[in-house]
């Protein structure tokens, strides 16, 4: 039997949106004056980036524009077909239950040099716009609702699926990918689920070892990433942290989404504040870009914001600005080319 869901507001939202973690809570901390007059160089100053371990100069900035909640809609697949085709981002994850997948999976085949992954999902957040899991319902109770969808909110994942209900979920993704002609070029998590629980992400990580699929994961021997990661409300305990440092394929150096806005122009000016943030290593920023059109409104009330998410990496503004700025950009391909390589 289910449990019944009746957290408080507060705790509802604790891992909601879990990956979303702002550069400002992972950047270095202020040095305070002994440190200054002393000259005392941080752990943070000192650890080697992946960056530098891919090859890259220890002085670069080296950053993803990734788009998330591809397959979600027709909307969503058709921003980021264009974005990919003309280079604006370079990367992308698909949402295998959803009613596009399929549609994008058979772009991706079509389109082989593109980094395509997969966005394991284990939510189905909207109100009326739902999906289940691909696991037959009997075979994995825990990861539905009443409704037979799965469940709205990370927490409630957490409170009723087990973690080989969850493994076998994210598989079935995989394998369902598979099956339909493509190997996803990396996998990474809906709503940050499988950082819910470090027994989860023992599971993510195990299946990401297992087929060589390069997953979404934090340099965790950076003492400044856990703490981001704590303040955003974590359960990030010993384990986890043991789990994901013993992780053996490539890890991001920071992490952080699209910031939220009330106007286009100060979207991309928040954006451009956001990369002018970043330190050296390799970075990763989600968006989720999506076509402005009715349907989208009924789907979720972010649509503004992915509307505006959809037209701002081929503004030539921004465009302008990432070559001023000197940016070097990469992929999940190229990381693990160079991972290999190395």
């Amino acid at each position: 039997m289910k449990k019944n869901y009746r957290s408080p507001h507060r705790i509802q939202h604790l891992l909601y949106g879990m990956l979303c973690l702002l550069l400002s809570s992972c950047g270095a901390p202020a040095a305070t004056d002994t440190e200054e007059a002393e000259g005392e160089t941080t752990a943070s100053e000192t650890r080697m980036t992946w960056g530098q371990k891919l090859g890259y100069p220890a002085d670069q900035v080296v950053l993803m524009l990734h788009a998330d909640d591809i397959g979600m809609c027709p909307e969503a697949n058709i921003s980021a077909k264009r974005y990919m085709e003309n280079d604006h981002i370079q990367s992308c994850a698909v949402m295998m239950p959803c009613p596009n997948a399929k549609e994008f999976i058979d772009w991706a085949i079509a389109h082989p040099d593109e980094d395509v992954g997969l966005h394991l999902t284990l939510t189905s957040e909207w109100k009326t716009y739902r999906w289940p899991g691909l696991t037959p319902i009997p075979e994995a109770p825990g990861l539905h609702d009443e409704e037979d969808k799965l469940w709205h909110k990370v927490i409630q994942v957490v409170q009723n699926a087990s973690p080989a209900e969850v493994e076998k979920e994210i598989r079935a993704q995989i394998e369902q990918a598979i099956a339909w002609g493509y190997r996803p070029d990396h996998i990474d998590t809906h709503m940050g689920t499988l950082y819910g629980s470090h027994l989860y992400t023992a599971a993510y990580l195990k299946v990401a070892e297992e087929y060589e699929i390069p997953a979404m994961a934090l340099d965790f021997e950076n003492p400044e990433i856990i703490e981001g990661f704590k303040q955003a409300g974590y359960p990030i305990n010993d384990e986890m942290i043991e789990i994901v440092n013993n992780y053996s394929l490539p890890k991001l150096d920071f992490f952080a989404s699209a910031p939220n806005a009330d106007t286009y122009e100060e979207k991309r000016a928040s954006f451009q504040a956001l990369v002018k943030s970043l330190k050296p290593g390799i970075s990763e920023i989600i968006f989720h870009p999506s076509e402005l059109t009715e349907n989208l409104k009924t789907i979720t009330n972010s649509w503004q914001q992915r509307a505006w998410e959809a037209q701002m990496f081929e503004d030539e503004a921004m465009i302008q600005f990432f070559k001023d700025e000197g940016i070097v950009f990469t992929n999940w391909k190229e990381i693990m080319r160079r991972f290999k390589e190395g």
